[in-house]
């Protein structure tokens, strides 16, 4: 470990170390942490330049509990945004849902909007600065075509003659015309600072209106978002972004084990018709400047009684093809299959956290190149550890060990790894454990 390594920041390690030993993804310091995934990094990077061309995309990213979903949607999410993505991502849950009669779906579009994040603004929330720079920018670029001051007439005409044009090309998309319609209130409460109106409209977008009366009397306008259209915002959202100087919209859902979840057979296919919509867009070429990823369990993808292909239409477009196995699938497929990390990257990763440890708490890491393979050897030396071992419990029990050994000085690492109370944490998946049915035999 003499190996000359990046400093990390105090503030970042303690995140990054508290979020992975509590079992959940931290949204920074993913560089210092990552590990394996080129060739699904590859793929999913290879959307991003289709989308900035004007292109879409919809992807799945499929993996058991812990086995990284999460954490390389993180991944991707940070790059995008580097790259000058707009960037909206969530969870669904019993309450958020694609579709719902209850408000399920536009408790989804809330949350994602409440989460739309860009370089600048990374933790999210970003809409009202979006507009500003959208309208900031264009008035420094009449400014600097024109020559024009502020003051002068002439450079008002100039910039509502962009401002419109911008607006008018989003009025061939569904509920475009209302959606310009706000678009021009916000610009003109913004020139007048009338910054009431300006909340009202931000209000609307974020789907908080929930009569439409309500939307009459403050704005003028006879619509609002709802459970059954709310994706057609994404879209417009999409497409006025790219106006706007990004490069697209990524829109990021995870859990989707929560669909399959749903008790009601009829509620399940709804939202199983939701997401068929979205991914014909995304390949038929309906949508632009929009990248969909979804992550799933396998049982969520492919139980046939309540998964994703439970819905023919879906199951037929995302099954594998004859020639994908294991070692060879195509990344370019709607379905991206997580493979699990071996022992030779889980053995980088360790590596990273213990550097990062020693950081955090100001000491000079002990811990041997020994050490980490002894560790990595019993983690994976159990039954079945190859296929259903997952970095999450690898990882929480590296960091636990290096808690111990910091707390106890007295503990050295290599005698707890070779003490008979070493154990590690209980896969899902796997067990240790003989049961009262079974008995062992020698042939």
């Amino acid at each position: 470990m003499t190996e000359k390594k990046r400093k990390i920041p105090k503030r970042i390690a303690q995140t990054v170390l508290n979020s992975l030993k509590g079992g959940v993804v931290p949204r920074i310091g993913l560089p210092y942490i990552t590990v394996g995934r080129k060739a699904e990094i590859e793929a999913l990077l290879h959307d991003v330049d289709i989308i900035s061309e004007g292109g879409a995309s919809f992807r799945f990213v499929v993996g058991r509990y812990g086995s990284g979903k999460s954490f390389l949607l993180q991944a991707i999410r940070n790059y995008v945004m580097d790259k000058n993505f707009v960037v909206i991502d969530g969870d669904l849950s019993p309450e958020r849902r694609l579709q719902g009669t209850k408000g399920q779906g536009l408790a989804t579009y809330r949350e994602l909007i409440q989460n739309l994040a860009t370089k600048t603004r990374p933790e999210g929330g970003a809409l009202p600065l979006i507009l500003d720079r959208w309208i900031n920018s264009i008035q420094a670029e009449v400014a600097q075509e024109t020559g024009f001051s502020q003051e002068n007439g002439k450079f008002t005409e100039a910039v509502d003659k962009k401002i419109y044009e911008v607006i008018g090309n989003l009025n061939e998309l569904v509920h475009g015309f209302d959606f310009a319609k706000l678009l021009k209130m916000y610009y003109e409460a913004y020139v007048s600072g009338d910054n009431e109106t300006r909340a009202k409209v931000i209000k609307w977008f974020r789907g908080e209106y929930s009569r439409k009366t309500e939307a009459k009397n403050e704005l003028g306008v006879n619509i609002i978002i709802s459970d059954d259209d709310w994706y057609e915002y994404i879209k417009l959202f999409a497409m006025f972004f790219r106006q706007a100087g990004y490069a697209g919209l990524m829109v990021m859902v995870d859990e989707l084990v929560n669909i399959y979840k749903i008790p009601n057979s009829i509620s399940r296919q709804y939202n199983y018709e939701k997401m068929l919509t979205m991914y014909n867009d995304a390949l038929q070429g309906k949508a632009k400047y929009l990248g969909i990823i979804m992550g799933a369990t396998p049982q969520a993808i492919e139980d046939r009684r309540r998964g994703v292909y439970s819905y023919e239409a879906l199951r037929s477009r995302l099954a594998n093809g004859k020639f994908s196995k294991e070692g060879a699938t195509d990344m370019y497929a709607p379905v991206i299959n997580l493979e699990p990390l071996n022992a030779e990257e889980m053995l980088v990763l360790t590596e990273k956290l213990a550097q990062m440890h020693a950081t955090l708490y100001d000491y000079e890491s002990t811990i041997t190149d020994e050490d980490l393979a002894t560790f990595i050897k019993i983690e994976y030396g159990r039954v079945g550890a190859d296929t259903n071992i997952t970095p999450r419990e690898v990882i929480r029990d590296f960091i636990e060990l290096l808690d111990i050994t910091l707390q106890h000085p007295d503990q050295k690492i290599g005698d707890l790894l070779n003490s008979d109370e070493f154990s590690y944490t209980k896969s899902e998946a796997v067990s240790d454990e003989k049961g009262d049915d079974y008995t062992e035999f020698t042939i």
